[in-house]
């Protein structure tokens, strides 16, 4: 037996050096998966941004190379990496092995950046911690410098040469390590929705993606020379409802009563429209994907107004509730950019800001240029105000609509809610109950008298189903059929759609049934019944598939009939065989008739009786080969449909019912 280490004195230990990085990247990456290399790329390409949005260089260039390496160049003034009497260390040192290191802390010196992107000295040094190696190239002050970096190690110290071209700025090429990242296969789509969003928020600047493919280099340019204007409109389209507003301010703001001041700027693109939305946050030109205080002014600040505006024009019916969030949404093109020489990330991924003092600025910013553009066009006014009401009344009824069909779907049977010719039976014991959903009211005659009614019920069908798979829910919801049978079955939906999601009620506990028995007629419209019937149980309820609970009654297509016997038949071969057996004897064959024709007694002893039927149970294992046939031949891929019988239909064309 192991004997157990002692937790005493000697137990605690410290990380040093890049081990602080390298044995637990995800608290300064967020992750040590792709997300975690993504953001370690993302730390080098800010500070490129920051010196470009200084005014220092207007391309920056981000290279994917095929074996996972990145490189940043740009044109900045190149990081100091000479030796500082200050700290008496090379400022090498300090930028790329010294954790909370740089030169963005001193928010009142004329000599840091007004607004940037890396504020904590994270960053240039923790990736390089992570990295497999790092090649650094700055040219500034008449020199080439040069370092190299191995695993988090330096190799070879500072090399330094005379430089006597004018250009300055930085090359930094890495590869991510696999001993530190999971994965380092960051895609190209990573790389052009970064590029593309920084481009967004940093008019002006061009940000050239060289990705490395067997054939060389594929390079895309971004470049917005209007920013988020420019954005905006191109969301917006020529057929919005407003033309975009752009509105710019600054403030000197405090996040608490004894916390110092600080600068904050603040940029609004904004229009309005029937056909798109889209609001996206950034903060020193980090997408904020989260929000935090940004989302909070804007929900208040939106609200408060059109609301207001609202009630001053008396457009609200009488009673009537008020607008909310989701209906200014629902038309808001929007994108904010602002900047401040202090932030508070939620943490070092900067998904979310919460500085107190940005978001009361942002609000009250936003509640007056929205009040000063109501007054000064009157005519955008009433258009917005307009829509918004109708998004409200639209989701109000919507919610009705879908609180209806939910109650409606899941609602206990009883004597005032009864489904229209369902024939229940007596049993109340689950384990034992079974459902025929048969086909049309003669079907529902003969199962009827051939059902023993202490545990077999019968549901008919009225004609041929909806198409669940071409169908949306709210089309699915308002069938009668569709609504009924599930009430009848009890388990209520499950529903995939996010927009429906708050129909989903689906229980197995709750199905009413031990079998689920579905029973029409052996012709080619009694095929496609069933075949609708279980594109509508694949999609709606899949669960009762996936646990045996669904079956087919397998119907005979022949009758031989001798003197003395009748004998059934399920297929031609069984049929030949049957003929086989009776050589010699005087017999009859008939083509099965369909099920509203069958005497009680045939119907009982083919189709209801445990003893003698024949029952196809509908497997689970099959459930994704079904889904995937159903999608094709009932779903929207008709070019897939076209191909599949153009290659398949020959084999078909005998028992197709055309002429």
């Amino acid at each position: 037996m192991t004997k157990k280490t002692e937790y005493g004195n000697e137990s605690i230990s410290s990380l040093k050096g890049a081990d602080r990085v390298r044995r637990r990247p995800a608290v300064i990456f967020g992750s040590d998966g792709i997300e975690g290399c993504e953001h370690s790329i993302f730390e080098i390409l800010s500070n490129s941004i920051d010196e470009a949005r200084e005014g220092y260089g207007k391309q920056i260039t981000i290279t994917r190379f095929s074996d996972n390496s990145v490189q940043v160049e740009d044109h900045g003034r190149g990081c100091p990496v000479d030796y500082n009497p200050k700290e008496q260390r090379f400022n090498w040192e300090l930028a790329f092995c010294e954790l909370y290191a740089g030169g963005k802390y001193n928010n009142d010196s004329d000599e840091s950046y007004e607004y940037s992107l890396g504020l904590n000295g994270l960053g240039l040094c923790s990736t390089q911690y992570a990295s497999e190696y790092m090649d650094v190239e700055v040219r500034r002050d008449g020199f080439r410098y040069t370092l190299h970096f191995e695993h988090g190690e330096n190799i070879g110290g500072l090399k330094k040469e005379p430089y006597n071209k004018k250009d300055t700025g930085s090359i930094i090429r890495w590869k991510p390590d696999l001993q530190v990242f999971t994965d380092i296969n960051v895609p190209v789509e990573y790389y052009l929705d970064v590029l593309r969003r920084q481009a967004i928020v940093n008019d002006g600047i061009s940000f050239l993606f060289r990705s490395q493919t067997a054939s060389g280099f594929e390079e895309t340019e971004m470049l917005y020379q209007q920013g988020i204007v420019d954005h905006v409109k191109e969301i917006a389209g020529e057929d919005s409802l407003t033309p975009v507003q752009f509105w710019q301010a600054e403030r000197k703001v405090r996040d608490r009563a004894d916390k110092p001041q600080y600068k904050t700027k603040i940029n609004v693109a904004v229009a309005f429209s029937n056909r798109s939305k889209l609001i996206e946050y950034y903060h020193n030109s980090s997408w904020l994907e989260h929000g935090g205080a940004p989302d909070k002014a804007v929900r208040n600040a939106f609200v408060y107004q059109i609301d207001a505006y609202l009630k001053q024009t008396g457009k609200y019916n009488k009673n009537e509730s008020k607008i909310t969030f989701a209906d200014v949404e629902d038309c808001l093109i929007l994108i904010i950019s602002s900047f401040s020489n202090r932030t508070s990330y939620e943490n070092q991924t900067k998904k979310a800001i919460t500085n107190k003092g940005i978001q009361e600025a942002m609000t009250e910013i936003l509640r007056h240029q929205l009040e000063v553009y109501f007054i000064e066009n009157p005519a955008d006014a009433d258009k917005i105000s307009t829509q918004v009401l109708i998004n409200k009344r639209s989701r109000e009824d919507a919610e009705k609509t879908r609180l209806n069909i939910k109650k409606k779907l899941t609602s206990n049977m009883d004597i005032t809610n009864r489904v229209a010719k369902f024939v229940d039976c007596r049993t109340r014991d689950v384990n034992e109950r079974e459902i025929f959903i048969v086909e049309g009211d003669s079907a529902l005659g003969a199962c009827k008298q051939a059902r023993d009614p202490n545990f077999q019920a019968i549901m008919p069908i009225r004609g041929k189903i909806l198409n669940c798979l071409k169908a949306d829910y709210d089309k699915i919801f308002k069938n009668d059929i569709i609504t009924d049978l599930i009430k009848v079955l009890g388990c209520g939906v499950e529903v995939k759609s996010k927009a429906n999601k708050d129909l989903s009620s689906f229980d197995l506990s709750l199905l009413r049934w031990n079998k689920i028995i579905l029973c029409t007629d052996a012709d080619v419209d009694g095929f496609q019944i069933r075949t609708l019937l279980l594109t509508m149980l694949y999609r709606l309820t899949p669960t009762l598939i996936e646990e045996g609970k669904v079956f087919i009654a397998e119907s005979p297509l022949f009758e031989v009939a001798t003197k003395d016997d009748t004998y059934f038949a399920y297929t031609e071969r069984e049929k030949d065989e049957v003929v086989k057996k009776l050589s010699g004897k005087k017999f009859t064959i008939q083509r099965s008739k369909g099920l509203g024709e069958n005497e009680p007694d045939m119907m009982n002893l083919t189709t209801m009786n445990p003893e003698t039927r024949r029952l196809i149970k509908v497997m689970p294992a099959e459930a994704a080969r079904t889904g995937e046939v159903f999608d094709l031949l009932l779903g929207d891929n008709l070019s897939g449909r076209k191909d599949f019988i153009a290659e398949n239909g020959y084999s078909y064309i005998d028992s197709a019912d055309v002429s």
